[in-house]
């Protein structure tokens, strides 16, 4: 009997072993970087002594119960954007990779702005091919097309109120085609004592299903109330339909000293302040000061505060590379981080609320087109018809619609290179729709007349980045045969005889030139322009890559980030540099040596002498610095 009772043990703890060790085999292993952007390989090829594939075919099947493949989605407003009727083969030429990208558009696993940006893109696009029918149904009418270009040519350097009456929408201001770099708009306004508080809104183009514009800024004022009793404030916040309100910026903040900066000036400026109970606290303690700092406590208002009831101001505010400023009477007293989706060309008004009289409000420095029947130099400029021989580089310029300063500083500069006129650079912008008519019809006519410019099928957020850089990689290698493809931005001074002299005795393979960042790590904080999260990426710390502002990539590299993503095999990735590094990684993972060279003349912040790139450099420093080589023929900068 002992022995039956034993037999009957013995299996019954062989059964539960048995069971744990298959549960244990069904646990899904820890995820690597290579298994995240890798569903499955392409490649055909074995490496020796292995059966069923690469390593990366390997892993892909062992992960395809756990993992699905992207795959193709219907996306509002796509159909539409497809729709190239009454296009020309001459016109046509602004959208050669414009047919390539649908798939990218459609995957699954897009980029999470993808679809708002397909669908504001549609209306634009439908608004922009309208608008060209008028102008070829007037320019062949006897009327002729002159009134309806000053019509539409309404991208105006400024706009101005006077003695203004605040609308039932409490618009002051119209601002026709957004804001750019150095863009201001100046407020001369009495606060009234009524309700204790007044804002000023910037707003943004109001999509159609939207019930509301966002706001971009919202710079709420909170007086001192009767008889001090109330701390006053500056709030700065932005909302939006989708997301409601941001996270609240205060001065003077008493909570924290370590507020940060933006474009090296402080949030918030620091606030001398005195106590509300002056009488009480100098009877009980004779010998306490009168001023005491921000964090001391609530029960003190401010005595440089600049805002006061039946006081008038000059508040200004000003655009940045990194955020808005706002100076009050000449001082600075705010800075404010752009958020994502908010940028600074998506402006297209001022609003104020409360309690201010407004006297006069002035908008100046917007972006403005330059006048084509007016200028000399447009067949100078234009850029030369690509040759029929393979080209040395493929330039591709991140640009934005209304950014026509920067444009056209950068070709009477470094596009103005023999190597770029004779053929073997080719130099095109990649720009996305704009939400404004006026700067997508602008947009068009500069494309026809310059040659130089690549439309995207979707509007420009600076989230939809990396789509531009596959973009340059289907330009570089599927339209144009290109030995290298560099990336670059606007905003850029790049010396393309000395990347070319760099480029020569370098492999033309498997390459990534720029300055690299080998060790780096995600931001997790939300509000951080380059917040990433776990899940887009799930790593301590990113794989080498070139910053933005200007790298160079082997025809490999390129041709198989087309590939990869086309075949939906490589993830998107929203930080376009770092996604580059990304897919050098799995490039390299796939079999082939990438060889990271790191040069520290790509200067990512300003410019410094015998730079090859300076960025950072506004249209007038991009001229000094194209006149400086001319005169000097020595690298040196123009600050």
């Amino acid at each position: 009997m002992k022995k039956w009772y034993g037999g009957v043990l013995i299996l019954g703890l062989a059964l539960i072993l048995v069971l744990r060790y298959s549960f244990m085999e069904r646990e899904p292993k820890k995820q690597s970087a290579d298994d995240f952007f890798n569903n499955h390989s392409t490649s055909n090829s074995s490496p020796k002594g292995e059966k069923g594939g690469t390593p990366a075919e390997i892993v892909g099947k062992k992960h395809q119960s756990t993992m699905k493949r992207p795959h193709l989605i219907d996306v509002e407003g796509l159909s539409d954007l497809y729709t190239l009727t009454n296009i020309s083969a001459e016109e046509s030429k602004v959208l050669l990779v414009w047919a390539e990208m649908r798939s990218l558009l459609s995957r699954s696993d897009a980029l999470p702005e993808t679809a708002q940006g397909i669908k504001e893109a549609a209306i634009a696009w439908k608004e922009l091919l309208f608008t060209l029918d008028k102008e070829r149904n007037l320019q062949s009418t006897e009327v002729g097309n002159s009134s309806y270009i000053r019509e539409d040519k309404d991208c105006t350097y400024s706009v101005a109120a006077f003695n203004t009456m605040i609308s039932s929408s409490g618009n002051i201001l119209e601002v026709p085609c957004g804001l750019v770099e150095d863009s201001s708009i100046t407020i001369i306004g009495i606060p009234g004592g009524q309700k204790g508080t007044f804002r000023i809104e910037l707003i943004g183009s109001q999509s159609a299903d939207d019930p509301k514009p966002p706001i971009l800024l919202y710079y709420d004022v909170i007086l001192p109330g009767d008889n001090l009793t109330k701390d006053p404030a500056i709030v700065q916040n932005t909302w939006t339909n989708e997301a409601g309100w941001g996270k609240e910026e205060r001065c003077p903040n008493h909570r924290s000293r370590n507020i940060g900066k933006v474009d090296g000036l402080v949030k918030c400026q620091e606030q001398v302040v005195r106590s509300t109970l002056e009488d009480n606290s100098n009877a009980s303690n004779p010998s306490g000061d009168k001023s005491t700092n921000v964090s001391h406590g609530s029960a003190h208002v401010s005595a440089n505060f600049p805002f006061a009831e039946g006081s008038p101001f000059t508040a200004t505010l000003w655009v940045g590379v990194e955020g808005f400023h706002v100076t009050v009477n000449g001082r600075h007293e705010t800075s404010f981080a752009y958020r994502e989706k908010l940028e600074p060309w998506l402006v297209s008004g001022v609003r104020v609320a409360g309690g201010l009289d407004v006297v006069s409000a002035l908008a100046k420095g917007l972006p403005v087109s330059e006048d084509l029947d007016l200028a000399a130099d447009v067949e100078h400029l234009k850029a030369p018809p690509l040759p029929k021989k393979n080209l040395v580089l493929l330039v591709g310029v991140f640009s934005s619609g209304n950014n026509f300063e920067r444009r056209m500083a950068l070709r009477r500069s470094w596009m103005q290179y023999e190597a770029v006129r004779s053929g073997d650079v080719a130099v095109r912008f990649f720009i996305g729709l704009h939400k404004s008519r006026q700067v997508n019809f602008e947009l068009w006519r500069e494309a026809r007349a310059y040659s130089d410019i690549q439309l995207m099928p979707f509007v420009d957020y600076y989230s939809l980045l990396s789509l531009k850089t596959i973009a340059i990689c289907i330009l570089g290698t599927k339209i144009l045969q290109a030995k290298y493809v560099m990336k670059t931005d606007d905003d850029a001074f790049v010396r393309i005889d000395e990347v070319l002299s760099s480029l020569n005795g370098k492999a033309a393979d498997g390459l990534l030139y720029g300055l690299i960042s080998f060790e780096s790590v995600p931001h997790r904080d939300k509000d951080n322009k380059w917040y990433i999260s776990v899940e887009e990426w799930p790593h301590a710390s990113y794989p080498p890559w070139a910053h933005g502002p200007g790298y160079v990539i082997s025809r490999d590299i390129a041709q198989f980030i087309v590939r990869g993503h086309q075949k939906r095999d490589l993830k998107l990735f929203k930080l376009e540099d770092v996604a580059m590094g990304i897919w050098a990684q799995q490039f390299e993972k796939h079999g082939h040596k990438v060889q990271y060279i790191n040069d520290e003349r790509f200067y990512n912040a300003g410019c410094e002498s015998n730079y090859i790139l300076a960025h950072y450099q506004n249209p007038r420093m991009v001229l000094c610095l194209w006149e400086t080589l001319q005169k000097e023929h020595k690298p040196n900068c123009c600050e």
